[in-house]
């Protein structure tokens, strides 16, 4: 981690997931600068609790800041694509929230501005770097499954499950048409074709609104926070609690996938199995450390994550000794490992473990394509 205390840092919000990045920077050794809230006066009031000095009052404060090397956007997703154009305009580099944008069409545009930047530009699909996911990638990028077969999983959450739960993530004009999908659904989407290799070409998707109207409660609400019984009002729902989606593959491999934030017991509970000609991988989130591998002609294994027993990707990802659980905040500070690597040699790798614009504006158009699909109700291809 040499190097890493040169490197200045700030980060654009102020919630749980802006909070994360802090601590992760922090424990990484890069020096958070200071941070932007929704308002000066939210900034000033999130800054001690998030352990930061400094509250920004604007992005022109914070992007004339020269201490400033690299931006975290932690933004509502309709802020992403005038934030990341004005950080790339002031010459820095970016580390962005998924899903990258409200649509392909923008996407495509802040991946152009990233080509002509020359800056290191990831997007936050922090979940590659549990480490056994990134040994699993390892696995298929070695041909220890064989050919791609299949491709199948689910991702359920229950916190907005009722009627009274509340997040700006509910509002077409802050989170965009795709909520579920949007939000958890593109996290699966890109693990999986990260580790598999496998790109979508073609959906099928059914989106549901189960819970209309909701109840807005008066005044903010922290994400995953329970909303309890203040003023509300009440309010018309259009996006997505859920979303079954069938997908294609470019190599021919098949797919499906249950998406959900109204699934009660569910937390945060990713799972996904790759079916392959000469073997099988799957792995749930809820148990992070156990990666199950199937096998046709000798027994099954759960490899648990231990860096000696894992292939170099797998133990690279790793910082904890085996049996020690490796859970969600510290796949934060490998991926920002890999990413500050790259900002202290200047550029991006010619292969980066983490996700890049290009992969953020892939699975943008897998959601535009889940959008058309559930209006049209058929096969529509990315």
């Amino acid at each position: 981690m040499a190097g890493f205390c040169s490197v200045g840092a700030a980060v654009i919000g102020t919630g749980f997931i802006g909070t994360v990045h802090a601590e992760a920077l922090r424990r990484l050794g890069v020096r958070v600068h200071g941070i932007l809230g929704s308002s000066a006066e939210r900034g000033a009031e999130r800054a001690p609790a998030i352990g930061v000095a400094k509250a920004y009052e604007s992005l022109g404060e914070l992007l004339a800041d020269e201490a400033v090397d690299v931006v975290h956007v932690t933004s509502p997703n309709h802020a992403h694509y005038g934030q990341v154009r004005d950080i790339l305009a002031a010459g820095k580099h970016v580390v962005c929230e998924k899903p990258l944008a409200l649509n392909s069409q923008q996407s495509a545009e802040m991946l152009e501005w990233e080509r002509k930047s020359g800056r290191v530009c990831a997007v936050n699909y922090n979940i590659r770097f549990y480490p056994l996911n990134m040994h699993a990638h390892r696995m298929a990028t070695d041909g220890l499954l064989g050919d791609i077969r299949l491709l199948t999983g689910h991702y359920l959450q229950d916190w907005l499950a009722r009627e009274t739960d509340w997040n700006w993530r509910l509002e077409t004009e802050s989170g965009g048409a795709l909520r579920s999908f949007g939000d958890i659904g593109t996290h699966w989407v890109d693990l999986t074709s990260f580790i598999s290799g496998a790109k979508v070409s073609e959906v099928m998707a059914e989106l549901t609104t189960f819970v209309n109207p909701r109840y807005q409660p008066v005044g903010p609400v922290e994400t995953f926070s329970q909303s309890g019984g203040g003023e509300t009002v009440a309010r018309e729902i259009e996006t997505d609690d859920s979303a079954l989606v069938l997908l294609r593959y470019s190599n021919g491999a098949k797919g499906s996938v249950a998406i959900s934030q109204v699934s009660c017991g569910r937390k945060n509970a990713l799972q996904w199995e790759i079916d392959g000609t000469l073997g099988s991988a799957a792995w749930h989130s809820e148990t992070p450390d156990h990666l199950w591998i199937g096998n046709r002609d000798a027994p099954n294994q759960i490899l648990n994550r231990d860096a000696a027993l894992m292939n170099s990707t797998g133990a690279a990802a790793a910082s904890l000794p085996g049996g020690h659980v490796e859970g969600f905040a510290d796949t934060f500070f490998a991926l920002y490992r890999e990413v500050y690597s790259a900002v202290l040699k200047g550029r991006r790798p010619d292969t980066p473990l983490f996700a890049t614009f290009e992969d953020g504006h892939r699975t943008m158009l897998v959601c535009d394509a889940v959008l058309k699909s559930a209006r049209l109700g058929r096969w529509v291809e990315v």
